[in-house]
């Protein structure tokens, strides 16, 4: 069945923001987002530049898991989260691609979750807040635009064309203007360092780590293996546990059962590298 890609994905987009009541505000912390109103966990992984991102499901528990690489272009990894978040939503992982002749255009379902990214990221109604419909549109407009919804440059250039914003002076010029180049001519380099910072660096999924500390709590997991999860020492994670009360065999009366974990080494290395079958 035929698919409109940029009508369906905006659509999906903001029925997104309206479920979850994002207004039309530009979204922060894109992780925790996906993970608090989904319910998959994301992994940050410490993997080759060119795996940008791919969702996976783990047949056995019906798990999903979205992962992505650590990369010093927070920007880009920020349109991969919301593109995989795109094909969560749409169910359409794994799907597979059809091209054109030349081998070039990706099909439907790969435009779809672009144009879901494109909108969920930059919202129509929150552009049109930040134009000045008398003033002509300018090169610290751009800047502005990218740092406010922490985007690149040409997905904001994308989303200006629809809204009919005419791009002054030379368009392949405007496409190659870099995100550092804005930040650095317009006084945001420190907070794009900070972005930086944050997307070069692995991160655990949150939801599973959650699960895990329980089952260190309920004895059942040792630390070694949550260490290994975020990537850290034993006596870092220990020294941590400590700190917050969280002591192992220590149970409390609770309705809510306890999880159950058994993870060892080889199910970690499974898991965090070739565990569940990449869906996209």
């Amino acid at each position: 069945m035929s698919i409109d890609p940029e009508a369906n994905g905006r659509h999906a987009a903001e029925e997104f923001r309206a479920e979850h009541r994002l207004g039309d505000q530009p979204l922060g912390d894109l992780i925790t987002i996906i993970e608090q109103t989904v319910g998959v966990d994301i992994a940050v992984l410490d993997v080759h530049a060119a795996e940008h991102g791919m969702t996976m499901r783990d047949p056995r528990f019906g798990t999903t898991i979205i992962a992505v690489a650590k990369t010093p272009h927070p920007m880009r990894q920020r349109s991969t989260l919301a593109h995989e978040l795109a094909h969560v939503l749409f169910e359409d992982a794994g799907t597979p691609a059809s091209t054109t002749v030349d081998g070039s255009a990706p099909n439907d379902v790969e435009e779809r979750a672009t144009a879901f990214a494109r909108h969920l990221l930059i919202p129509q109604q929150g552009l049109t807040q930040m134009l000045s419909a008398d003033m002509p549109f300018g090169e610290a407009d751009l800047s502005r635009i990218v740092q406010r919804f922490l985007v690149s440059p040409q997905l904001a250039l994308v989303a200006l064309r629809q809204r009919r914003i005419v791009i002054p002076g030379n368009a392949e010029a405007w496409e190659r203007i870099r995100t550092p180049d804005l930040a650095t001519k317009y006084g945001w380099m420190d907070q794009y360092r900070q972005l930086q910072a944050d997307s070069d660096s692995p991160r655990a999924p949150q939801l599973l780590l959650s699960r895990a500390t329980r089952g260190y709590q309920a004895g059942v997991l040792g630390a070694g293996a949550i260490a290994r999860l975020r990537g850290v020492t034993v006596d870092a994670i220990e020294q941590e546990f400590r700190e917050a009360g969280v002591v192992p065999d220590r149970l409390e009366s609770s309705d809510d059962p306890l999880p159950m974990v058994t993870l060892n080494d080889d199910e970690l290395d499974e898991l965090l590298g070739n565990g569940p079958e990449p869906a996209s």
